[in-house]
């Protein structure tokens, strides 16, 4: 009997010390030292989200300043923005701004004409070179220095004083409709059209008057050297040349008529005060000056 009962009791502790032994093998569980990594898209830094954002919007502004440039340009070759209340507008500006500056533009283009016709005429006279002082005059003058210096003029003397009054129109909500094409050929084409005008108007003038100089410095008070001068200025005006000096005159009308005006009304006026606004349009303006102009002198000489 005691042998039966040790047996019993042999069978009913066996599963326990199994049990045990199982779980003495078993591994224990590891430590994280380190948190689990997140599912979920790491958010970028707080530097590269605000350069993000500035570059963003530095473009968006940009943009909105192509497509109003754009938008005016097509307002004023579609002739139903030629209204009658519109033509007056634009007429009242065109007179008041080239009456008042045509002569002052003549005078500035005049001056700047005489002081480099007798740079180069006693440059090349000295070396000897006078035979070629005509033809560097024209091209120096009428070619490249007068029509930057008359859309120059037409940018300080018109376009930024008539900025004043396009963002003094412009609301101040950032969050603004687009604006309106009839309030557009409203307020702001009779500007973009005037200062269009104006600079092929002071350009063809300060050209004329350039090279009615340049001959007279050269040749003196006479009708003799009419026809050398006739030759000399057909020869540096060929068709590829005339036909870039066109362009340029023009693209210089457009920047100057379109893009100030544009940039006044894109700018928040509520942001910035208006001397930063027509700032930011004067320099933006001379930036597309310049790329002109450097298009311009590659398709002339290379």
């Amino acid at each position: 009997m005691k042998d039966l009962a040790r047996l019993i009791s042999h069978q009913a502790t066996s599963p326990e010390r199994e049990h045990s032994t199982v779980r003495a093998l078993r591994p224990e569980p590891r430590t994280h030292y380190h948190p689990p990594m997140s599912e979920t898209t790491p958010t970028l830094p707080e530097p590269s989200r605000l350069m993000r954002h500035r570059a963003l919007a530095w473009l968006g502004v940009r943009w909105r300043i192509v497509h109003t440039s754009a938008v005016l340009l097509v307002l004023a070759l579609s002739p139903s923005s030629y209204t009658r209340s519109h033509r007056d507008a634009i007429a009242r500006n065109l007179v008041a701004a080239c009456a008042r500056n045509l002569l002052w533009s003549s005078l500035l283009s005049a001056l700047i004409s005489i002081v480099i016709i007798r740079i180069v005429l006693v440059t090349s006279i000295s070396y000897g070179l006078s035979q070629y002082a005509l033809e560097m005059l024209i091209r120096v003058l009428v070619l490249e220095l007068i029509p930057l210096t008359a859309v120059l003029f037409v940018a300080v003397r018109i376009a930024v004083p008539s900025l004043v009054r396009t963002a003094s129109s412009r609301p101040e909500r950032a969050d603004a409709h687009p604006l309106d094409p009839e309030r557009l050929a409203r307020e702001a084409l009779p500007i973009a059209i005037t200062t269009t005008f104006a600079v092929l108007l002071l350009a063809t003038v300060s050209c004329v008057l350039a090279a009615v100089l340049a001959y007279f410095s050269v040749h003196g008070i006479t009708a003799g050297g009419l026809a050398s001068f006739t030759r000399t200025f057909g020869r540096v005006f060929d068709p590829t040349v005339s036909l870039l000096f066109g362009l340029k005159t023009l693209l210089f009308a457009l920047a100057a008529g379109m893009l100030p005006v544009a940039s006044a009304l894109v700018d928040r006026i509520g942001a910035a005060p208006r001397a930063s606004v027509m700032v930011q349009a004067l320099v933006r303006l001379l930036f597309v000056i310049l790329l002109i102009e450097a298009a311009s002198l590659v398709g002339n000489y290379y």
